[in-house]
């Protein structure tokens, strides 16, 4: 494992896919600059990513592409980890992408995982920031303790859940993020529900390790060094996935934690980091 050292999440999208192309100065026919950034459970995937795709401006293509779990006001009928997949792909070749970067953070990194699993021919690399979820099998008793408390939180009421969610994963002394000023956004009130299907759909999905075990290209785990550390080991799983990709590094972020994640708080250095795992991507090529 090559451990280095060494980045915002908002505009919302009341359903379906969105992206926002970083404008001139791209280099279309060159795989090298295609990205596509997939957001956690909470903020939209364009206001989750804007001053990340400034900060990657002007010769990346990086798209932000909102879950398809919020492409309406509840859960799409059958939704799985399956229908984010299937969404990934078709944003892809929608876009012109045979190959990309993917990016996920939170429940998103654990899409983007599941992706890799599903489909690695289409992926340059793989940057993971702090996944929801990394797979179920050999859990420790520590890891499973701490999902039984997370079907606690789930089970609570939506706005009971919603708090005690937020502080399960705040350190020590730390208020929950600030919500943004003037009346709570529309998009908030799908969030719950849509928490509670990423959770089911974490308990039954199996997440192949052996083919990401197979998986060549270069694999970036960032996380905070203000994140909770057994979230983090029962969540992310970074010493097991250490262990499961070949070329995977791990880039701390020291003043970070879950909820104030480096693509946020921190862009310029998360797209610096970035380019960084793409230039490694650009030698296996």
């Amino acid at each position: 494992m090559r451990t280095t050292v060494p980045l915002n999440e908002d505009v919302p999208n009341e359903g379906g896919a969105v992206h926002e192309p970083t404008g001139g100065g791209l280099v279309m026919g060159d795989e090298r600059h295609r990205v596509i950034l997939l957001p956690g459970g909470v903020m939209p995937a364009a206001l989750a990513y804007s001053d990340l795709v400034r900060a990657l401006a002007p010769d990346v293509d990086a798209r932000p592409k909102e879950l398809e779990l919020y492409a309406g006001s509840e859960p799409p009928a059958g939704w799985g980890l399956q229908t984010e997949l299937e969404g990934i792909r078709r944003f892809a070749d929608e876009a012109g992408f045979e190959r990309f970067h993917l990016v996920g953070y939170s429940g998103g990194g654990a899409c983007a995982l599941a992706f890799c699993a599903a489909h690695p021919g289409r992926l340059l690399s793989l940057a993971l920031n702090e996944p929801a979820w990394a797979g179920n099998e050999d859990r420790s008793e520590e890891e499973l303790a701490y999902w039984r408390h997370v079907e606690e939180i789930m089970n609570l009421p939506p706005g009971e859940m919603m708090a005690a969610f937020l502080a399960s994963d705040l350190p020590e002394g730390s208020g929950p993020p600030a919500p943004p000023p003037g009346p709570m956004p529309r998009w908030m009130a799908s969030r719950p529900a849509g928490l509670k299907a990423f959770h089911a759909a974490f308990k039954t999905y199996r997440l192949d390790m052996g083919r990401l075990h197979e998986f060549d290209r270069p694999v970036l785990f960032t996380l905070g060094g203000r994140s909770d550390p057994v979230t983090l080991r029962a969540e992310g799983r970074p010493d097991l996935l250490a262990r499961t990709f070949p070329d995977f590094s791990i880039d701390t972020f020291e003043e970070r934690h879950h909820f104030d994640p480096p693509h946020r708080a921190e862009p310029e250095r998360y797209a610096q980091s970035l380019r960084a795992l793409w230039d490694r991507a650009a030698v296996k090529s």
